[in-house]
């Protein structure tokens, strides 16, 4: 399957084909809306997303790791890090769809015998 990244313009361009604003328009608020959200986070706030998600913010203690080359111990210092938790909506989306794509998807004959 070809993986495809969604891309900040990509997500313009879906503002300004669904709500008609200029494109210069759509890209300012998609640049707005990612602020928001991206200040929110950094305030230790979490963001939710009706029928999409929610994003929180998680500290992680230290703890102790090792350098798989060498072995040798190395302290991981305590961090914040970005939490993502799919809504059971999008979760179900998501699985529908991958349901009609290998449905739709050819099987390849079984390979166990001579070459034809």
């Amino acid at each position: 399957m070809a993986e495809r990244t969604l891309t900040r313009a990509d997500l313009s361009e879906a503002v300004y084909q669904e709500v008609g604003l200029s494109r210069h328009e759509s890209a300012q608020l998609v640049e707005i809306v990612l602020k928001q959200i991206s200040d929110a986070l950094a305030q230790g706030e979490s963001v939710k997303i009706s029928s999409f998600g929610s994003f929180s913010v998680r500290q992680k203690g230290q703890r102790i790791g090792r350098n798989p080359k060498t072995g040798a111990v190395v302290p991981i210092m305590p961090r914040r890090v970005l939490v993502f938790r799919a809504s059971h909506v999008l979760k179900n989306t998501i699985n529908k769809k991958l349901s009609q794509l290998d449905a739709a998807r050819p099987t390849a004959p079984e390979s166990g015998g001579q070459p034809a």
